[in-house]
């Protein structure tokens, strides 16, 4: 519940932005993570909870999805099919081993022409969302999204309303998180808007 996932989908796209910090109990680990992982070339999901949790379970629906791209012949899953099976992951593991992660999935399907968001809880529900936020931060941000969200938004727009959710964040929340990295997927696919510390200067 500390960590935070913000998502926005605009006209032609997704926005999704993390906090960058690592923290468990009283101690924090770094303050460059990147906690948006890359599914395929236009998908990626925004994730919260414990450190394993989170790389365990985005690199294994990121594998099982390439694997299913190899495996017939180079086809992709749409947004839709990736979230549903990552739901169905999160289902299974309940009463094996839960991964205790929130998600944010959000891509840009080429056939279409459309970006899709998706939001996902520990206990494997699922829903498509034009908006959401992942963690106490919904507590600031799921009202300012819902009064400056618009769906022929830019993308300039999108990530404008991102930021004010950051900035209210980094005003009003008892945790500090000086950091946090923006992504956008579109039809050139996932790429990097904006970093508070370079994830790969660890």
């Amino acid at each position: 519940m500390a960590d935070t996932v913000l998502g926005v989908t605009y006209k032609g796209g997704v926005v999704l932005a993390t906090d960058q910090t690592n923290a468990r109990s009283i101690l924090t680990y770094q303050h460059n993570l990147d906690k948006i992982k890359e599914l395929s070339s236009h998908s990626a999901m925004g994730v919260s909870g414990p450190n394993c949790d989170l790389v365990n379970f985005t690199e294994y629906i990121a594998k099982n999805i390439k694997l299913y791209e190899l495996s017939h012949d180079g086809m992709k899953l749409s947004t839709h099919a990736q979230a549903n099976f990552a739901r169905s992951e999160l289902a299974a593991a309940l009463r094996k081993g839960p991964y205790q992660v929130n998600i944010l999935l959000g891509g840009y399907d080429t056939k279409k022409e459309e970006a899709s968001l998706y939001t996902l809880d520990y206990l494997g529900s699922l829903h498509k969302v034009d908006f959401g936020a992942q963690g106490y931060a919904s507590y600031f941000c799921l009202s300012i999204m819902d009064r400056d969200f618009d769906e022929n938004m830019t993308e300039k727009e999108a990530v404008a309303v991102v930021d004010h959710c950051i900035q209210e964040i980094q005003t009003r929340f008892l945790l500090s998180q000086p950091n946090f990295i923006i992504k956008v997927v579109d039809k050139d696919g996932v790429r990097v808007v904006r970093a508070g510390k370079d994830p790969a200067d660890t």
